[in-house]
């Protein structure tokens, strides 16, 4: 690794060079991700056939696309950025996906799944259209292909027979283990042993044939293919207009180099399947991949956290608490987006499993797929990220909302997420949501009230959204007990207020405290519900002079914006002076969270320091005011 400072110097190796830097790589992968946290396991997987990519073609000239992103960690290695390494996913730093303003080699930013082969194929289109000769590879994990977005690629790229490369990385697992039927399809390819002794008998048997046996054996190209559709039925791939190439070990280096070198020179769309092994190389990851999928910091000889055990997450919470309630009502169902442990539901799965479905990474199908179950008397409760959800607002929309179907939304990681960044923040669901007819939105600033609006969601017959933090709430005691639509006091209503939502109540609550000591009297109102708004509360707010409005949500659309749509609306004057704290018109970057927080002012020094200054000036022009008189 010493040598490579570029994608020339990999070139300069030989095969057995190349074999000892991929041992390197992954020594350097596990001791920098077990004090940085990261993506560990999929870039284990991809070692070799990163090396062998980069070894064939010339990056940035030819272009490299990762599908989600989290697996280009090695790509970011080989292409100079070996000495930041250390700053990986810290604020600041190197990020932990691909980013097109951190290196001309990144060229196409990723976070989501199911995008690098459209990408790939609409940079095809251009450079033919420019006249340009480059190579496209797109490097997609058998995960990615439950969604639909990758079929209507690849049917598109059938059709326009551009010359396009798709890797796809098949290591017989996404984030959790893959239950979708390509994934059947695929292991079948990979281990049909009628295919493989037909194979390897003709290839025998030809070479044996003295003069001719080689010609022979190449000649025998279309019959192999031939066979593969007799033994394999609907090879997809080919029948959808890819040349198909496998599948191959993805870590013999020797025959990554000649199949890629081979994918090279075809001019039509190209399938490579290279077989992988999720967590290769390191003992703990290899038996336990879908921990280390997204992995905090930890002790590298025994994989363990270096961290003491958290009180129990905003997402464990919920799942335990619907698989409690599944028990006496037999028709709640629990649906996810390959994310049963990330979303608390691998709790349901064990208890109810025969009322838990992963409908892979489909957020899409997984909404309309809820909606059809709720119109059967079925209460389907559907848990995915905030990030991910966006994918399927035609589907809320359209599917759940318009019918008016009962469908529960667990909207979890709501709000900054951290190390994973600009990519995975939820910070644009109550935006995105809150126009839309029927639906409700609920935003618990603890785990009593986030139990208390599931049991109710399940009464309500319509459309719920529950949006949580990632994490675990602050322990908060005396919570006011849950009504439909309105909003607790946390602290008595004050000249100035602040009303917060979700997580930031407590922050806020700690602002309020902190002002206390300084000699402002502020007071504090927990909008547990975002739709419905409190229309009373909002009234009585109405005589305060000065309203702060605290929500970790893009301002545009977010609680403010309802709260100065309602005062315009329904009060003569315009109601009070409105300051609207949130998350800013930006995407925001990755880190710690308490960094990022404080980059937007969502602080509890920063909140309070704002309020501070307003509540001085609000006393200056008080007093000009009566001055004047």
């Amino acid at each position: 690794m010493d040598r490579i400072n570029s994608t020339e110097d990999l070139k300069k190796l030989n095969i057995d060079e190349l074999k000892q830097l991929s041992v390197e790589i992954r020594e350097f992968l596990i001791d920098n991700i077990s004090k940085t946290g990261g993506h560990l396991a999929s870039n284990l997987g991809v070692v070799e056939l990163t090396i062998a990519m980069h070894y064939v073609f010339d990056s940035p000239n030819d272009k490299f696309l990762w599908d989600v992103g989290h697996q280009s960690y090695i790509h970011k290695i080989l292409t100079g950025r070996k000495d930041e390494f250390p700053t990986l996913r810290q604020y600041g730093g190197l990020a932990g996906f691909p980013k097109r303003n951190e290196s001309e080699h990144d060229i196409f930013n990723a976070g989501h799944s199911g995008t690098a082969i459209s990408a790939a194929l609409g940079i095809a289109k251009a450079r033919d259209i420019k006249g340009e000769d480059f190579s496209i590879i797109s490097v997609v994990g058998d995960g990615a292909l439950g969604g639909g977005m990758c079929y209507e690629a690849i049917n598109h790229a059938g059709i326009l027979e551009e010359k396009i490369i798709v890797v796809l990385n098949d290591n017989n697992m996404a984030i959790s283990s893959n239950a979708s039927a390509i994934s059947g399809h695929l292991t079948k390819l990979r281990t049909n042993p009628q295919y493989k002794r037909f194979k390897t008998v003709v290839q025998k048997s030809f070479m044996r044939i003295p003069k001719v046996g080689k010609v022979l054996s190449t000649s025998a190209e279309r019959l192999k293919n031939r066979v593969k559709y007799f033994m394999l039925p609907n090879v997809l791939f080919e029948e959808m207009g890819f040349v198909y190439l496998g599948p191959i070990n993805g870590h013999d280096l020797p025959t990554l180099i000649k199949i890629l070198n081979r994918a090279k020179t075809l001019d039509l769309p190209v399938l490579i399947h290279a077989v992988t092994k999720k967590g290769k190389g390191y003992m703990h990851s290899e038996k336990d991949p879908e921990r280390f999928h997204g992995v905090s910091p930890f002790i590298r000889e025994t994989g363990k956290g270096n961290k003491k055990a958290s009180a129990m997450s905003a997402s464990e919470v919920f799942g335990t608490h619907l698989a409690e309630l599944a028990r006496e009502d037999k028709s709640i169902c629990a649906i996810t987006a390959a994310m049963p442990k990330g979303t608390g539901l691998d709790i349901f799965k064990k208890e109810h499993e025969d009322r838990f479905m992963d409908a892979g990474m489909a957020e899409e199908h997984a909404v309309t797929f809820a909606a059809g179950m709720a119109t059967q008397n079925i209460k389907p409760v559907v848990c995915i990220y905030s990030t991910f959800f966006q994918r399927a607002y035609d589907q809320i929309l359209h599917d759940v909302c318009m019918q008016n179907l009962p469908v529960i939304f667990g909207v979890d990681r709501a709000g900054l997420v951290g190390e994973d960044g600009e990519t995975h923040h939820g910070v644009f669901d109550i935006s995105y949501l809150r126009h839309m007819p029927n639906m409700h939105i609920m935003s618990p600033s603890c785990d009593t009230e986030l139990k208390d609006m599931l049991e109710l969601a399940l009464k309500l017959n319509a459309p719920v959204a529950i949006r949580y933090p990632r994490g675990s709430f602050v322990n908060r005691e005396n919570v006011e007990p849950l009504r439909f639509g309105k909003w607790s006091v946390e602290k008595k209503i004050k000249d100035i207020t602040i009303v917060a939502t979700g997580r930031m109540v407590n922050v806020a609550l700690e602002a309020v405290r902190l002002l206390s000591v300084k000699g402002f009297d502020v007071g504090l109102v927990n909008a547990r519900f975002i739709k419905p708004l409190d229309d009373e509360m909002l009234l009585k707010l109405s005589r305060c002079s000065y309203l702060f409005v605290v929500e970790e949500n893009a301002i545009e659309g977010g609680l403010g914006s309802a709260i100065l749509e309602f005062y315009s609306q329904n009060t003569v004057d315009g109601g009070p002076c409105i300051e609207l704290m949130g998350v800013p018109d930006k995407f925001v970057g990755h880190g710690a969270t308490s960094l990022l927080l404080d980059e937007i002012g969502l602080t509890v020094p920063k909140i309070a320091t704002r309020i501070e200054e307003k509540a001085k000036a609000l006393n200056t022009l008080l007093w000009r005011n009566v001055n004047e008189k």
